[in-house]
């Protein structure tokens, strides 16, 4: 079995988060001979994880491929807030795009989230997904006016949520900040848990797990195939490329960026320490900390990121982030207990405008794709299982264009 903090996974994260592998892993396999299936997905995370439940429940014959163990790569890094509401403001967004097509992305959004969670009722998946209710609280150079100018853009939008100045905030909450927005339509869970029990589904239903690592792919003729680095050859009617932060050359975007973010974990809380509803709380500025509950009573809290993807640098920088995090914990939360229990970051790939990246390979009809999830990693995975299956079954619609790989750069517009 192959350490868990192996030197590949540990250029995808570093520590350990709180987080249980849940039911037991599918038996993964090696080949010792090619192969052919309909659609071949590589990378075992969260989205290759949704894709292969919802492609295999279409009926695909389906074979996944990772270089490690499923889901201890990114996704043991999440902190699975599952939010609707995306790392742009919808009143950024519509600067950028227009109101109308802002509007269509928070919508979808939110329905993701409504998605992934009648999917996990659904499948019956032990998880922790438990809905919660988002706080977006004024910071840095958002204030109470920009608050109220973003509530009425999502009132426009017909999204939910409420603005609370700061006595309420206070008194509802116990957070001393000018203002926020509460909003409904939110969850979380742990990702672990999440992953391994949808793989888990996905094999019951037929899908192969390969461990080897993919090195080249051809998705320029009539099939696509992707070579392993053990000489063994998969051929598909498609290939879904999954592999988190790490682009292929063959994807590529201009709009695409590599950052890292730390996180913490406290040991459990009492109680009577923790915040009312235990809802899941972030900030309104650029460089914004994020915090949320676990079943057991931690509270884990985030932030701190940096424009970086050198494991090393993140190695180094976590010591002086772990103590940051700890001083904002208790600046955010004076009550709670700063009792360390657990510390980790991870390499995120995120967008200039804070949209995923989603769809066909350019120039490759038969390779589809998603990256750049940014703040809303499964929230935006659920959604890119939903588009790659559509697409893969013929199917397109004109919103996919909000997401599209080669969609222009909008400061370019």
């Amino acid at each position: 079995m192959l350490d868990p903090d192996s030197t590949r996974q540990n250029d995808l994260r570093s520590g350990r988060g709180p987080w249980l592998a849940g039911p037991p892993r599918p038996a993964s396999e090696g080949l010792d001979s090619d192969i052919r299936c309909d659609v071949v997905i590589v990378g075992g995370g969260i989205t290759g994880a949704l894709a292969a439940e919802h492609l295999t429940a279409l009926g695909h014959d389906v074979v996944l491929v990772d270089r490690e163990r499923e889901g201890f790569g990114s996704t043991a890094a999440s902190t699975a807030m599952l939010q609707w509401e995306i790392d742009l403001p919808l009143r950024r967004l519509a600067a950028l795009y227009g109101f109308e097509k802002a509007a269509d992305v928070y919508r979808r959004s939110f329905k993701a989230v409504e998605g992934l969670r009648e999917r996990i009722a659904q499948l019956e998946v032990n998880c922790g997904f438990v809905p919660r209710d988002t706080v977006y609280l004024a910071a840095g150079e958002v204030g109470p006016r920009e608050l109220r100018d973003e509530w009425s853009l999502r009132e426009k939008a017909g999204l939910p949520g409420t603005l609370l100045d700061h006595a309420a905030l206070l008194g509802t909450f116990g957070f001393d900040r000018a203002a926020a927005i509460v909003s409904p339509g939110s969850a979380e869970a742990d990702p672990l848990s999440l992953c391994h029990a949808l793989l888990r589904v996905a094999a019951g239903r037929g899908a192969r797990l390969i461990r080897d690592e993919a090195i080249s792919y051809d998705a320029t003729s009539g099939s696509a195939a992707v070579q392993l680095a053990g000489g063994r050859t998969i051929e598909a009617g498609h290939v879904v490329l999954a592999t988190g932060y790490t682009m292929p050359d063959c994807v590529g975007s201009d709009l695409h960026r590599v950052a890292s973010s730390w996180a913490i974990a406290t040991l459990p809380q009492p109680p009577a320490l923790l915040w009312p509803g235990r809802s899941l709380v972030w900030e309104a500025s650029e460089d914004y900390v994020y915090c949320r509950t676990t079943i057991d009573g931690r509270i884990v809290l985030g932030g701190e990121d940096e424009e970086t993807d050198d494991p090393e640098e993140r190695q180094r920088l976590g010591p002086k982030k772990t103590q940051a995090l700890l001083g904002k914990l208790r600046a955010l939360l004076p009550g709670a207990e700063p009792t360390l229990g657990h510390a980790w970051s991870g390499a995120f790939g995120q967008t200039v405008d804070g949209l995923p990246l989603i769809g066909r390979v350019p120039g490759a009809s038969r390779m589809l794709a998603a990256y750049g999830y940014g703040g809303n990693g499964i929230t935006f995975s659920f959604l890119a299982s939903r588009m790659i299956g559509a697409l893969i079954g013929g199917k397109d619609a004109s919103w996919f264009g909000h997401f599209a790989i080669d969609r222009p750069d909008p400061a370019k517009l």
